[in-house]
């Protein structure tokens, strides 16, 4: 069972189930929702996600039609995406896993909008 938190630590989960691949993604879109040049996510089943404290502080934004981004509303911290398109998963922010998740990225994606300062020099495979 993988667990985790938001920022201030009042938006906690648990995850029951096996994270799909990890994704390094590099969308305009993450970047920003970040702060950073990047953020790591994989897939998790619904079933397989649960808030177990501060749901109540959960708070969503719909970036682009159908996409909502789940974050603390106290602190911030970007915790999850939906998307109305494939209602069974939800997309998991892996820096709020309080512990190792037991996989590496396989791949970076939307390196075409990725930050002009950013080097990829892994070996990973890039998709445009």
């Amino acid at each position: 069972m993988l667990k985790g938190s938001c920022l201030c630590g009042k938006v906690r989960y648990q995850v029951s189930g096996p994270l799909g691949p990890a994704i390094y993604c590099h969308c305009s879109q993450c970047r920003k929702a970040s702060g950073s040049s990047f953020t790591t996510n994989a897939s998790v089943a619904v079933d397989h996600f649960r808030i177990t404290h501060g749901a109540e502080l959960l708070r969503e934004y719909e970036s682009s039609p159908g996409i909502r981004r789940c974050f603390c509303g106290e602190c911030g911290s970007p915790i999850i995406k939906r998307v109305e398109s494939s209602p069974d998963s939800i997309r998991l922010r892996l820096g709020t896993l309080d512990g190792d998740p037991g996989a590496k990225p396989v791949a970076h994606i939307f390196v075409g909008s990725k930050a002009p300062w950013t080097e990829l020099s892994d070996d990973l495979p890039q998709h445009e």
